[in-house]
């Protein structure tokens, strides 16, 4: 029996594999999270209504690479990896985990408080099934994939975040908070904020796929060795952009 065979059937066994996409729903959502950056839950409300099969066709990817079957098969979750203070205070000075725990703890985020999020108004996030868990270990990489774009968490950096993150996983509720973001960003000519947005789909479409990624391992690695051997050149326009312009 083809591998393709024995994951046909979970597919059509998980319901938010195929959901319905609401537009009208993303266009509140968006309009909210304008409103206040920090309302992450819309973000979440965002996905639910247009990223459609994304997770599962990302999760079925994840099985074609080479550590893909082992990490699928561990399905380590990896918010409780990341809520252990001992393992990211015995990663190495200068490593990816070691810049990951001064951006959490300086920000006061937590791995934790952003699954707590992503279950308001959510049904099927914390469901045993192989495509939820990709999607848990999606959300949970979020922070991660901050450090490694040398994106902040100030406005501009978050939109060209949501940019990058469309070009990595092809979920269309990223692009739809991008082109939003740009299209807000478009009246302002002091600075190349529709530029910075435009970049960061680059840069995520030009980088190897993040999520194919044992995080494990990576965490302890040099973060600029990590960053060159993802092919992640740094954000130019968006580091051009001086940092009291970017909220």
């Amino acid at each position: 029996m083809a591998l393709a065979d024995t994951i046909q059937p979970a597919r059509a066994a998980y319901r938010p594999g195929k959901p319905k996409t609401n537009w009208l729903h993303a266009f509140r959502s968006l309009q909210r999270l304008f409103a206040d950056k920090e309302d992450t839950t819309q973000v979440f409300e965002i996905m639910r209504a247009l990223n459609g099969a994304s997770t599962a066709r990302g999760y079925d990817r994840l099985l074609a690479t080479p550590q893909g079957g082992r990490i699928a098969y561990e399905r380590v979750e990896f918010a409780q990896r990341l809520m252990d203070d001992a393992w990211l205070d015995s990663l190495p000075d200068g490593s990816v985990g070691a810049a990951y725990r001064t951006f959490v703890r300086s920000e006061q985020l937590s791995a934790d408080g952003l699954a707590e999020i992503s279950r308001q108004n959510a049904v099927h996030v914390d469901e045993a099934h192989p495509y939820a868990w990709f999607g848990r270990r999606t959300r949970d990489v979020h922070d991660i994939w901050h450090i490694l774009s040398g994106y902040g968490r100030d406005g501009v950096g978050e939109a060209c975040l949501v940019a990058f993150s469309y070009a990595q996983t092809k979920g269309l509720g990223w692009a739809f908070i991008a082109t939003g973001a740009a299209l807000r960003a478009r009246k302002a000519k002091d600075h190349p904020y529709v530029g910075a947005i435009w970049e960061g789909y680059r840069r995520g479409k030009a980088a190897k796929w993040l999520l194919g990624q044992d995080y494990e391992r990576l965490l302890a690695e040099p973060l600029e060795a990590a960053r060159h051997r993802l092919n992640l050149a740094p954000a130019v326009i968006y580091n051009s952009i001086p940092p009291e312009a970017r909220a």
